[in-house]
């Protein structure tokens, strides 16, 4: 065993009797690099990453084209950086039986966890039963920083496909603020609409921009 192995062993070890609270973040970096990175000092290459980053969550989040130019990430070590924020959306997005969201504020929040580290704008729908308890959450459509292309249709789908009793729309603006466009409130109308004889309530659309959130039913404009 060399001395890298060596280390490599009582870092996991260190993990494994009590999880990350005595790691640095640059440890954390070094043990997450162990599982791309075979036979070389991953405690440089963190240290490498956070200086250029400077933070893990910018680490986390940064291109792919960015972190492989730095020296020692290859591919497969900045995929495995990718893959974290990847992961954790999916987690956030995933079916919860017990989530009830029968209040703008934990819809808001909700909706935040979900747009946490996007870099293009995303649309999700939440499904919703009589009692505000989410039967289910989809990825509608996602576009570049500015727009996503929304497909009426397929919303309507989405909510018959469900069951749901109603429904809440949520978008981010990566690059501004959480203020709806003229065209956000359009698009909403619209399909308030379409949903309308379906028997299905379009309860709000959440706008998420810089850890903030908008309600565009608290705001008036679903009318």
């Amino acid at each position: 065993m060399g001395v890298h192995d060596g280390h490599r062993q009582r870092k996991k070890e260190q993990f494994r009797d009590d999880g990350l609270r005595s790691f640095a973040d640059h440890e954390v970096l070094e043990l997450l690099l162990y599982y791309a990175i075979p036979r070389k000092n991953t405690n440089e290459i963190a240290h490498r990453l956070l200086k250029r980053f400077g933070t893990l969550d910018q680490v986390v989040h940064a291109p792919l084209k960015e972190l492989k130019q730095i020296e020692g990430v290859g591919e497969n070590a900045a995929l495995l950086l990718q893959l974290i924020p990847a992961v954790n959306q999916r987690i956030a997005r995933s079916e919860k039986v017990d989530e009830i969201l029968n209040s703008v504020e934990k819809s808001g929040q909700y909706f935040m966890r979900l747009f946490r580290g996007e870099r293009r704008e995303v649309i999700y729908m939440v499904c919703l039963d009589q009692k505000c308890k989410v039967l289910s959450c989809c990825r509608l459509a996602e576009g570049d920083v500015n727009v996503a292309p929304l497909s009426i249709r397929q919303a309507a789908e989405r909510a018959l496909t469900s069951n749901a009793a109603m429904v809440q729309l949520a978008h981010n603006h990566p690059s501004g603020i959480a203020l709806p466009s003229e065209e956000d409130i359009y698009v909403t109308r619209m399909i308030k609409e379409i949903l309308h004889p379906l028997n299905i309530r379009l309860t709000d659309h959440i706008v998420v921009a810089d850890g903030d959130f908008v309600s565009m039913r608290d705001s008036g404009m679903l009318e």
